[in-house]
C-alpha cells in the first residue's frame, strides 16, 4: 500500500512539473489538465521506446556471444538478419494499444487503436520476411539445389506475406473482415494479372530455370541476336543481371531465357577443355605431289626431316608410282598438303596445351572455295581460362602460317597495295627490291 501511494505521489508530482513546463512554453491550458491525456500518451510511448531499445541492446549482446561459438551458424545468421530487433518494434505500438483506454475513449480511441494495429501488422510482416530469409538461406546452402537461381521463389514468398499484410491492414482500417476484401479482389483479377504480368511471367520462368537447371549464377551465357555475352550476376523475380565482358550490365526479364535460344558455356567450363576450330585458306595452286626433288628440298629443313624419320612417314608420288594407297593411313602422304596435315596432327598430339585423350583432334581439309581450300584445325585446349585459351589459339595459328612455306604451301589473301606496286615494277622491267632504280 505504501509503494502504491508513493508511486501515485511521484506520478502526480511528475505530471505537475510537465504541466508547468508546457505552460511555460505558451500552452496556458496545460495547468487545467487539458493536455493530460496527451502527456500520458507521450509518456507511455517514451517508456515503450526505452524498453524496446534496452531489450534490443540486451538481445544483441547475448546473440553476439552465442554466434561467436562454433556450431552456431544459424544464430549468427539470425543476428545478421536483425530479426529480433525488428520484432522488438512491437513493444511501442502494443504498449500504446493496451494503455490507451485509460486516457482516451470514443471514436478517437477506436482510430488510435486501429493505427496501432496497423503498425503491429507492418512490424510482424517485416519480421516474418526476415525470418523466412534466414530459414531459406539455411535450407538453400544445404540442399542439392544451392547452385540454382531460386531467388525468385523467395521473392514470391515475401510478396505473399506483404500482400497478406496489406489486406489485413486495410481490413483493420475500414473495420471489415479480410475475407470481404479477398472476395472483392476476385473481380479485379484480370486487372491485377495485367498489372503484374511481368512478375507472373518472371515467377513461372524462375521455376523453369531452377527445375531444368538452365542458368546459375556465374554462368557464362550468350543469346544469339542480342548483346548478351557475359557472366550471370543475379537472377531475381523480375530481372536477370548479366555482366558482359566489356563490363556493361545487361538487364533482361527472366522469361527471355526460356523463350529464346540460350547458349550456356557451363558445360565447357566443367569439361576442362575449350574448342579451337580455326581454318587457314590454302592457295590451291601451291598444292603438288611429293616428287623426289620436293622431298629432297624438305629434308634440308631439320624440323621436317626429323618428323618424317621419327614417325615413319611414307611419302608416295602417285604420278611415279600409280599403285593404290591406303586411304585412311596416318603415316602415308602423297601431296605436300597431305604431308603438312600429318605433320600438324603429330604436332598437336605432342603440344602440352592441347587435350590428347577423350577429345576430338582433327586436321582436315574442307570443301574448296573460290579463294582456295580451307585447312581446318579442330582440337581442345587443356584450359578454359579465356586469356590462356586466346594465347594458345593465337600461337597455334601463327605457327601454322609461319611453317606453311616449308611445305611449299601458301595461304591465300587478297592483293594489297604493296602487291600492285610490285606488279607494276615487274611489268616495267624493274626488280621489285630495287625500288625502281
Amino acid at each position: 500500500m505504501y509503494i502504491v501511494c508513493g508511486s501515485h505521489i511521484v506520478a502526480h508530482h511528475l505530471l505537475h512539473r510537465i504541466r508547468e513546463a508546457m505552460a511555460h512554453v505558451g500552452l496556458q491550458g496545460a495547468i487545467d489538465g487539458r493536455y493530460d491525456r496527451w502527456i500520458y500518451l507521450a509518456v507511455v510511448l517514451l517508456l515503450g521506446f526505452v524498453a524496446m531499445y534496452f531489450l534490443r541492446w540486451l538481445t544483441a549482446l547475448v546473440m553476439k556471444r552465442i554466434a561467436a561459438h562454433r556450431g552456431a551458424a544459424f544464430v549468427a545468421e539470425l543476428y545478421k538478419s536483425q530479426f529480433i530487433p525488428q520484432l522488438l518494434w512491437l513493444i511501442p505500438p502494443v504498449s500504446v494499444h493496451v494503455m490507451l483506454p485509460f486516457a482516451f475513449a470514443g471514436i478517437l480511441l477506436s482510430y488510435m487503436q486501429r493505427l496501432c494495429s496497423i503498425v503491429v501488422v507492418c512490424v510482424v510482416v517485416g519480421a516474418t520476411n526476415r525470418l523466412i530469409t534466414v530459414l531459406w538461406n539455411a535450407f538453400y546452402r544445404r540442399s542439392r539445389m544451392h547452385d540454382r537461381p531460386m531467388k525468385g521463389i523467395l521473392q514470391i514468398v515475401h510478396g505473399v506475406c506483404i500482400a497478406v499484410g496489406c489486406i489485413v491492414s486495410v481490413s483493420v482500417l475500414i473495420d471489415r473482415s479480410p475475407a470481404v476484401l479477398i472476395t472483392g479482389l476476385g473481380a479485379f483479377a484480370a486487372v491485377l494479372m495485367l498489372i503484374f504480368k511481368d512478375t507472373i511471367l518472371g515467377f513461372v520462368a524462375g521455376i523453369q530455370l531452377a527445375q531444368y537447371d538452365m542458368v546459375r549464377n556465374d554462368d557464362w551465357i550468350t543469346i544469339p541476336g542480342t548483346i548478351v555475352d557475359g557472366i550471370v550476376v543475379d537472377v531475381s523475380l523480375n530481372t536477370v543481371k548479366v555482366r558482359n565482358y566489356d563490363n556493361t550490365i545487361v538487364m533482361l526479364p527472366p522469361y527471355t531465357l526460356v523463350s529464346q535460344p540460350l547458349q550456356n558455356w557451363r558445360g565447357m567450363k566443367e569439361s576442362g577443355g575449350r574448342r579451337i576450330m580455326q581454318s587457314v585458306v590454302i592457295d590451291m595452286d601451291s598444292v603438288q605431289f611429293c616428287t623426289d626433288k620436293f622431298v629432297a628440298g624438305l629434308r634440308r629443313h631439320t624440323i621436317v626431316a626429323d618428323f618424317i624419320d621419327k614417325n615413319g612417314i611414307e611419302i608416295v608420288n602417285p604420278a611415279a608410282q600409280p599403285q593404290p594407297i591406303e586411304a585412311l593411313s596416318t603415316h602415308t602422304a602423297s601431296t605436300n598438303l597431305g604431308l603438312f596435315r600429318l605433320y600438324l596432327l603429330h604436332y598437336l598430339m605432342q603440344h602440352p596445351d592441347i587435350q590428347h585423350s577423350g577429345y576430338t583432334l582433327l586436321v582436315r581439309t574442307l570443301q574448296p572455295e573460290v579463294n582456295g581450300i580451307p585447312l581446318q584445325v579442330y582440337c581442345f585446349t587443356n584450359t578454359t581460362h579465356w586469356e590462356s585459351y586466346e594465347i594458345i589459339q593465337s600461337q597455334l595459328m601463327e605457327y601454322i602460317l609461319a611453317i606453311l612455306p616449308l611445305f611449299g604451301l601458301y595461304a591465300f589473301q587478297n592483293a594489297s597495295a604493296h602487291d600492285y606496286i610490285e606488279q607494276a615494277l615487274i611489268s616495267q622491267g624493274h626488280l621489285p627490291d630495287t625500288g625502281g632504280e
